[in-house]
C-alpha cells in the first residue's frame, strides 16, 4: 500500500495517536539499507519535479511538519530535500509570536510565508502552534479553538484555490523514543544547543499536546489539504514515507518546462540581421516565429 493511503487521515474520521504504533517500519523501508535505496531513488526524482515546478511557475506545494519535540522535523527536511535547488524551497518556523504579532489576528504572521508560484515552501512548526499551545495552557477557551481550526480551514482553502498543494505531517514519536533522543542530546555537547528549560518543561504536558493534535487533526484534515499521520521512530522509514508523499503530489501536478520566450525565437530567426546571436541558430524542433505585416500605430487625434 503506497504511504499516501496507509497514513492519510480521511476527512471527519477520528483520530487516536494512542492506537498508532510510532515504532511501525513502512513496506518501502523495512530495514535501514532498503530504506537508503528507496531515498537514493526518490531523491533525483525529487530534484528533477522540483526543476519542473520552479521553471514552470504554475504550482506551489506548502508542506507543514508538527510533532512533539525531538520528532525528527529538521532531519526530515535535511534528507527528503537535499536533491532539490535551495533557490526554489523555503523553510519557516514559527515560535513564540511577537508583541507586534499578537497585535494582529493569529494567521497575519502565517501569510507572507505561503508557497510563492513555483516554490516549496516549509512549515517546521506552523500556524497550528497558535492552537495548540496555547489550548494545553489554557490562554484560550475552547470556543476559541474551534474558531481558529475553522480559520485556519480557510486559509488553507484559500492557498489551495489559489494553486498550492497542501501536505500536513504529524511526525509520530513515543514517549521513550523522545527519553532516548533528549538523552542522547544530552550527552553530545554539539547538541546542548537544542536543548532548553522550556523543552524539558513542555514534557509534562505529553497527553494534554497528544490530545490537542487529536483535535487539530480531525478537525483540519481535508480532501484538499490532507494530514498524514507518521510513524516516526525510525527515521529513516520517517523519511521515506515523506518523500514518497511529496513525490506523488508533485507527479501529479501538471507540469511542462515553459517554451521558449517568443522574443529569443525571434531574435534567433534574424541570423545575420541579429548580431546579437553570434552563431547560435535554432533547433529544428523550435517552431519558428511567423512573419507577419508589420503594425503601424494609428495616428494620434489631433
Amino acid at each position: 500500500m503506497h504511504p499516501w493511503k496507509r497514513y492519510r487521515v480521511r476527512p471527519g474520521s477520528p483520530v487516536r495517536l494512542a492506537g498508532g504504533d510510532p515504532a511501525y517500519r513502512d513496506e518501502l523501508a523495512r530495514t535501514d539499507k532498503a530504506a537508503k535505496g528507496t531515498l537514493a531513488d526518490l531523491q533525483p526524482q525529487l530534484g528533477r519535479l522540483q526543476e519542473r515546478l520552479y521553471a514552470g511557475r504554475q504550482h506551489r506545494l506548502l508542506l507543514v511538519l508538527q510533532g512533539m519535540d525531538t520528532a525528527g522535523k529538521d532531519a526530515t527536511i535535511r534528507r527528503v530535500f537535499e536533491g532539490m535547488n535551495p533557490q526554489g524551497v523555503r523553510v519557516t518556523s514559527f515560535g513564540v509570536p511577537t508583541s507586534e504579532e499578537l497585535a494582529h489576528d493569529f494567521l497575519w504572521r502565517v501569510h507572507p510565508h505561503a508557497p510563492r508560484a513555483g516554490e516549496i515552501a516549509i512549515f517546521n512548526r506552523s500556524h497550528y502552534e497558535d492552537v495548540l499551545s496555547p489550548r494545553v495552557h489554557g490562554t484560550i477557551s475552547e470556543a476559541e479553538v474551534r474558531r481558529r481550526l475553522r480559520a485556519i480551514r480557510g486559509f488553507e482553502r484559500l492557498l489551495v484555490d489559489t494553486g498550492a498543494s497542501v501536505l500536513k505531517f504529524y511526525l509520530d514519536i513515543d514517549r521513550e523514543e523522545q527519553t532516548r533522543r533528549l538523552q542522547a542530546r544530552l550527552s553530545d555537547p554539539a547538541k546542548h544547543w537544542k536543548l532548553s528549560v522550556s523543552d524539558l518543561a513542555e514534557r509534562a504536558y505529553w497527553p494534554q499536546y497528544r490530545r490537542a493534535y487529536e483535535t487539530a487533526i480531525e478537525a483540519t484534515s481535508t480532501h484538499d489539504a490532507p494530514w498524514f499521520v507518521v510513524p516516526s521512530n525510525h527515521p529513516l522509514s520517517r523519511d521515506v514515507v515523506v518523500a514518497a508523499i511529496v513525490h506523488r503530489t508533485l507527479s501529479r501536478l501538471k507540469m511542462d518546462y515553459p517554451a521558449l520566450a517568443p522574443e529569443v525565437v525571434t531574435l534567433l530567426q534574424g541570423g545575420r540581421r541579429a548580431p546579437a546571436a553570434g552563431k547560435l541558430r535554432l533547433p529544428k524542433s523550435v517552431p519558428r516565429a511567423r512573419a507577419g505585416r508589420r503594425r503601424v500605430a494609428p495616428a494620434p487625434p489631433r
